[in-house]
């Protein structure tokens, strides 16, 4: 894969530049410092998952950092229907980000005093039900990100009385933390992506996971299940499954799905290429190392040996 494509393969001479969901302090730059090499690398933030990718596909960074699971609220909208739909990306890896609010504030301030509280959308579903009890007459107001919430406190004219932020940020600002650990589900953790223009495929590992996007062909009574019988039939385990309108009208959906295993076996490639058949609209995403590195599960029939030895017998007997 050329440096354009692929951030693993710039030259020494040249570190590789990369987007992420900003300002500075967000999750998703923590989720990037995680890859190799990134603290020694460009990082660009964007003011929107939409803005980083579009960064990738001009050409203006080599890759970009952007949410797309969390184990509370799910998958991340923008993200799915950007790179299923609007971009020509593929996945190179997955990193993995525990996730701990806290309530900060520009100067001291007692709770009873907060009537308005600023952060994304996915945060404030993580503390809801804290913040009904905490502060239960305070207003949401929506971020771009948690650490743009975080330091739209110090504009001139601040975006609310408090934010909910990661305790990175606030330290960085110097914000007053009202209150730690204020997540309603302990332990949650955000799931992200580093995409960039279509190249090589990462290779295989022995714990991956394949994303595609299929959009579905008839909207009739069985469709989803035909889809399916390919990947039980040759023992492909689903990670993800969701459906997501299309745009086009009331009832045109695709369905986004991670999936265990690597293109590159012949188990998954046969799945594939059997729903294609179907589904000609579907759409590879990546094939890419699990960030957990938990090893696939799979039966002697739908081993790659199984799959040669069935592709040699066919063979013997069309030229026996």
């Amino acid at each position: 894969m050329n440096t354009s494509t692929n951030p693993s393969a710039q030259s020494q001479s040249s570190a590789p530049r990369y987007s992420f969901l900003g300002p500075a302090g967000t999750f998703t730059e923590a989720a990037l410092l995680q890859v190799p090499g990134s603290d020694h690398a460009a990082r660009v933030p964007a003011g929107s998952v939409l803005n980083a990718l579009n960064m990738v596909e001009s050409g203006e960074v080599d890759a970009a950092m952007v949410p797309i699971e969390n184990s509370v609220e799910g998958g991340v909208t923008a993200t799915l229907d950007a790179i299923s739909v609007r971009h020509q990306l593929h996945i190179l890896r997955e990193e993995l980000v525990k996730i701990s609010f806290v309530l900060a504030s520009a100067a001291p301030l007692p709770l009873e005093q907060i009537r308005t509280v600023a952060t994304h959308t996915h945060g404030w579903a993580q503390v809801r039900r804290w913040a009904e009890s905490a502060i239960p007459g305070a207003e949401f107001v929506p971020a771009s990100s948690t650490a743009a919430a975080a330091r739209g406190l110090q504009a001139d004219a601040p975006l609310a009385d408090a934010a909910v932020c990661s305790p990175l940020v606030a330290e960085q600002l110097g914000l007053n933390v009202l209150q730690r650990g204020i997540e309603d589900v302990t332990g949650a953790v955000t799931r992200f992506v580093l995409v960039s223009r279509p190249g090589v495929t990462p290779p295989m590992t022995g714990a991956d996971k394949t994303t595609i996007m299929i959009p579905l062909p008839q909207d009739r009574a069985g469709a989803l299940m035909e889809l399916l019988e390919h990947f039980a039939t040759r023992g492909v385990n689903l990670c993800r499954i969701e459906s997501r309108p299309t745009g086009d009208g009331l009832g045109q959906y695709y369905f986004s799905i991670d999936l265990e295993g690597h293109i590159d076996e012949a188990r998954v490639a046969d799945a594939l290429a059997g729903i294609h058949r179907i589904a000609p609209g579907i759409r590879f995403l990546g094939s890419y190392p699990r960030a957990d590195r938990k090893p696939q599960q799979t039966t002697a029939e739908v081993s790659d040996e199984a799959f040669t030895a069935a592709s040699a017998w066919i063979s013997s007997l069309r030229h026996a």
